[in-house]
């Protein structure tokens, strides 16, 4: 059996939502078309990684740097950028923003140049932060492994700083229009990406960060706690279970007006033209039996019940016909309320979870001569007994 495909937060969120849709990105690996605001995240992402570069101070890893995340020893420079060390001036980011332009999936020429001057805002109020409140960053753009209680998962991680405590904050751009801190206090991926940090590096983490590059405003929060790990240990726990067992059936939603792969999904995908008019047919032959069914149902209840009552009135249980016998059985069932055998049971000295509760547990105990006589009559008396009646047919 090939290896488990490690999980990133994207394609476990991807599999809750829907995991067919995970199928066809992560199995069957059809490419999604390119969408305007990805190309300018991706652009932004690109900047910042190659301007904070230079500026990395490499902490304690508890694996083989080199094994996952590029170095200052591998760092050349990127796109003729000043040595490590020095911040860029706003005019060299500026040129390696427009070097690093993603132009994929703008609607029109308007509207990439609306984005273009967007980002070109938000890049230069970013680098003023940068000499307000100069970053320490540890490791940019680290790709991190690891298994989690067996289970592997990995990510990239825009930001990983040093804390004036020693301890570290993880950091993860957003350019989207609007953020809170809620989305911070609730973002399983940064969740996800401290699980990732603790598990490969040394120091711990204090902070996790969401920053919103439109406002220029860290969303800070406390790294999560242990229950809040293990509930996401738990989901990502289904979606693996999921994937192993190949479950990929489709989950219909909101998230259905924007996939673009409805015309591939079961829940969306037309009947083929030269099939329809048998489609048709049997649609309409399972309406018509679907009600007859409803039909048949009420006049087979109707007709059981008069059976029934003809049976008790003669005192008969077989009651033979043309074509065969019909034989009245019954069903015997008992209930005994927990809250008055519960302490019965305590009082005797039988802790109810010792005894049990349920009616068949209860029935045995008043059998058992072993028990004290007393205690099964008033278990007994407590006890209420329902009889079902039901017909079984035998051929003649």
């Amino acid at each position: 059996m090939a290896a488990a495909q490690p999980l990133s937060y994207s394609s476990v969120r991807t599999y809750l939502e829907c995991p067919l849709r995970w199928k066809f990105l992560y199995i069957d690996k059809i490419p999604e078309a390119p969408r305007g605001y990805f190309s300018f995240g991706r652009t932004i992402h690109s900047v910042l990684e190659e301007m904070l570069r230079p500026l990395v101070e490499p902490s304690a890893r508890t694996t083989a740097v080199g094994v996952s995340q590029r170095t200052l020893d591998e760092w050349r420079g990127g796109l003729g950028a000043p040595p490590p060390g020095r911040l860029w001036s706003p005019e060299e980011m500026l040129e390696t923003y427009r070097k690093l332009w993603v132009p994929d999936g703008y609607l029109s020429p308007e509207d990439e140049s609306r984005y273009k001057r967007l980002g070109e805002e938000m890049l230069l109020g970013f680098h003023a932060t940068l000499g307000v409140h100069p970053p320490r960053p540890v490791a940019i753009e680290a790709h991190l492994e690891a298994r989690w209680d067996g289970i592997p998962v990995h990510g990239y991680i825009d930001r990983i700083d040093r804390t004036t405590n020693g301890g570290l904050e993880v950091l993860d751009y957003k350019t989207s229009r609007e953020l809170s801190r809620e989305d911070a206090v609730e973002s399983d991926q940064l969740a996800l990406y401290q699980v990732l940090v603790e598990k490969n590096f040394s120091d711990p983490v204090e902070r996790l960060t969401l920053y919103h590059l439109r406002s220029l405003t860290p969303l800070r929060t406390p790294a999560r706690p242990k229950a809040a790990l293990d509930s996401l240990h738990e989901r990502v726990g289904i979606v693996s279970d999921g994937i192993r067992s190949a479950a990929y059936e489709p989950t219909p939603g909101r998230q259905c007006g924007r996939c673009e792969f409805r015309g591939r999904c079961p829940e969306f995908r037309e009947v083929p033209e030269n099939e329809r008019r048998k489609m048709s047919e049997l649609v309409d032959r399972f309406r018509e039996l679907r009600a007859r069914e409803g039909e048949l149902e009420r006049e087979l209840k109707a007709t059981a019940e008069a059976l029934h009552n003809e049976a008790e009135r003669l005192g008969v249980h077989r009651v033979p016909g043309s074509q065969g016998v019909a034989l009245r059985r019954r069903q015997e069932t008992w209930t005994f309320p927990a809250e008055v055998v519960g302490p019965l049971l305590e009082a005797h000295g039988l802790p109810p979870a010792s005894v049990g509760v349920d009616s068949a547990s209860l029935r045995r105990l008043i059998r058992d001569p072993k028990i004290d006589g007393e205690l099964r009559r008033r278990v007994a008396e407590a006890g209420g007994r329902r009889l079902q009646w039901y017909w079984e047919l035998e051929d003649a």
